[in-house]
């Protein structure tokens, strides 16, 4: 790390701990200014370079280049036909079903059968079931659903107070803290009703990974008797309390020290600290940019796409989820996936769960495709779409989803289906 960058990091550090300070003063209005460097997963590395852009960069350019490039992106438009599953506490989960063309030969599509189906003709489709990550929503996957529409069934889901899905039962009535095993659990209610029967692909990204491998945990026969391909993209199975989130050694111990406070008390006055991030936003583009991308050269419009996700997240469900990821650790239940076709996929600079994890995930499954890509961090699927699609057909050739000589295009239609806009 340059010189720059640590006095950026301690920059951050002391921030944080100053944010912590006026929350516990009750000194909202200060906490809340010094909060755009404070939330999300860590501010520091990025305040030097987002400095250096509002000195020759000013506020009403960059407006009207946000502005430009949302206009101008057509990610996340894609809409298929909606429904809603009910998780153990209530909460109403909101799904998509993007269905197979119905012009394209059916046949085509079946999966090979496990078993004799007596009194059918052939067993239903293969359904993937797609599962995002933490601060993110299912338009996270825009360019693998631009690809596989009509050509495998698909179901796209938002995780509990993420997107259209509703805010956590348990956590606002009870204030039951969020835990993987729950979102495990929230899967199988999403599936349930999205795909109540067919062999099914599970595909998860970061926290819907570990989803996914909550899932495995918690319902072994679903595993055994119906999925038939996993794909794990940028997670991890545990561990992640030793992510130093590309810090020097002082810098993260002081953010773990103090992060975990500041996130609880900022989301406690969520509607003050909405307020104070809206007027750091420059500088939350600039940490987004850093823990979501490698590569220099990644599309602007992408890039904000990316930052209109992430910042959508209230502080309230940023605070909530954040302790469940230092209790994940669903390693044993990787064993589940030994027999299925599996695809490992990470970046290699990914600050936010290091390719290391994923390695990991793969030594233990020997069988499994590793598929590291060199320039690219934690939102790979944004960042090297093709990439990701490319290796996302094969599995689902291999796991029988789709044939062999389908052709499945790099980005697809942007056309909008039947549901909400």
């Amino acid at each position: 790390m340059s010189e720059s960058n640590g006095e950026a990091v301690a920059a951050a550090v002391a921030s944080a701990t100053e944010a912590a300070g006026e929350v516990a003063a009750g000194g909202w209005r200060r906490a809340t200014g010094i909060a755009g460097v404070a939330i999300g997963v860590v501010a520091a590395g990025a305040a030097a370079g987002v400095a250096i852009e509002r000195l020759t960069v000013g506020r009403g350019m960059r407006q009207k280049a946000r502005l430009a490039l949302d206009s101008a992106g057509p990610y996340g438009g894609l809409r298929g036909t909606p429904g809603t599953a009910y998780a153990e506490d209530g909460t109403e989960l909101y799904y998509e079903v993007d269905d197979l063309d119905p012009e394209a030969d059916a046949e085509v599509y079946r999966a090979p059968r496990r078993r004799r189906l007596f009194g059918r003709r052939a067993p239903a489709p293969v359904t993937v079931v797609f599962s995002h990550g933490y601060c993110l929503n299912q338009d996270s996957w825009h360019f693998q659903r631009a690809a596989l529409r009509g050509v495998v069934r698909t179901v796209h889901w938002d995780q509990r107070s993420h997107g259209r899905s509703g805010r956590g039962v348990a956590q606002t009535r009870d204030g039951r803290p969020v835990s993987i095993e729950e979102l495990g659990r929230d899967l199988k209610a999403v599936i349930d009703a999205a795909a109540p029967e067919g062999p099914i692909v599970l595909v998860g990204h970061s926290m819907g990974g570990m989803t996914v491998m909550a899932l495995a945990d918690a319902f072994p026969d679903l595993i055994d008797e119906r999925v038939v391909g996993v794909a794990l993209v940028g997670t991890s199975s545990g561990r992640l309390g030793e992510v130093n989130f590309g810090l020097p050694v002082a810098g993260v111990n002081a953010v773990r020290r103090v992060l975990p406070g500041v996130l609880k008390a900022l989301g406690q006055r969520a509607e003050l600290v909405e307020k104070g991030r809206r007027a750091t936003a420059d500088l939350f583009a600039g940490i987004i940019k850093r823990y979501s991308f490698a590569s220099r050269d990644v599309d602007p419009a992408v890039a904000r796409f990316a930052e209109r996700m992430i910042e959508s997240t209230p502080i309230d469900v940023v605070a909530e989820y954040y302790p469940a990821f230092n209790d994940h650790d669903k390693t044993e239940a990787l064993a589940r996936f030994t027999d299925l076709p599996v695809l490992v996929l990470a970046g290699v600079r990914d600050l936010v769960t290091p390719s290391e994890h994923s390695e990991a995930i793969a030594g233990l499954l020997p069988d499994a495709e590793l598929v590291l890509v060199p320039d690219a961090g934690h939102l790979v699927m944004l960042e090297h779409p093709e990439l990701v699609t490319d290796r996302l057909a094969d599995l689902l050739a291999r796991a029988g989803a789709v044939p062999a000589a389908a052709t499945v295009d790099g980005y697809g239609s942007t056309s909008s289906s039947a549901g909400p806009g």
